[in-house]
């Protein structure tokens, strides 16, 4: 798939109706993500390129009633799910927001931390987009870079052999990171899961 975002929009709007039923099990690995994040209570957090908010739950309760949750996305199909799951407003978990995060309508430094579940392979320019997310996350923040497989199982569940080249692979996503203002701090690719960390430099 292209990553051009008209590409990736057309890609996941016909997708969108049942993609939380194609992956029903992934829950307790999104949780688990968001745990390692570091929440607190109050923080403000986003989940750029939310998808069906299946990580809005688990953001909500980190941070709590007091905290602020947005959930961006660009594929107005996939919010619409969002909020047909019941992922929005005071009853929900967060605010959704139709956006590109590579152009958000949010303040510099406004955020505690993003959250991106299968995000970076789908920016058109990489290094623009995370660093646009690093505007918007104060010095000191925190970037999850996620997905519920690890690299190699996702590249087999599409045919594909798993390649140095990827932007996820380590000696890649590394130097990407740091151009864009973050410093990576941990990460773990295995079958099960894969996550990055980051923290916000300046």
């Amino acid at each position: 798939m292209s990553d051009d975002p008209t590409d990736v929009r057309a890609f996941f709007a016909t997708r969108a109706a049942g993609w939380d039923s194609r992956f029903p099990d992934d829950g307790p690995a999104y949780a688990a993500a968001v745990a390692e994040l570091g929440l607190r209570p109050g923080d403000a957090v986003l989940d750029a390129g939310c998808g069906t908010g299946r990580a809005l739950p688990p953001l909500r309760t980190a941070v709590g009633p007091a905290g602020s949750v947005i959930g961006a996305d660009l594929t107005p199909e996939m919010l619409a799910e969002a909020v047909r799951a019941g992922r929005r407003g005071p009853r929900g978990a967060g605010t959704l927001l139709l956006a590109d995060v590579g152009r958000l309508p949010l303040r510099d430094g406004g955020l505690d931390a993003v959250f991106g579940a299968g995000l970076v392979s789908h920016l058109a320019d990489p290094v623009a987009g995370l660093r646009e997310l690093a505007r918007v996350v104060r010095p000191g923040g925190r970037l999850a870079l996620f997905h519920p497989i690890g690299r190699a199982a996702l590249a087999a569940r599409h045919g594909r052999r798993i390649t140095p080249d990827d932007l996820r692979a380590e000696p890649r996503l590394r130097p990407v990171l740091a151009e864009a203002g973050w410093r990576l701090v941990s990460y773990v690719d295995e079958d099960a899961r894969y996550l990055a960390l980051a923290v916000r430099e300046g």
